[in-house]
């Protein structure tokens, strides 16, 4: 029984870590795509 805990306790572990390391990139990639269109809207105004 204590294996079987340990096992869910370790999956659910790194289940976190890499959803949490996908979720920083996408916002990365969120961020940048709004700067670039912010950086188009002022061109398009000059």
């Amino acid at each position: 029984m204590k294996k079987l805990a340990y096992s869910f306790i370790l999956l659910f572990s790194l289940s976190i870590i890499l959803t949490g390391c996908r979720e920083e990139s996408t916002g990365d990639k969120v961020e940048d795509a709004v700067e670039s269109v912010a950086d188009d809207v002022e061109d398009a105004v000059d």
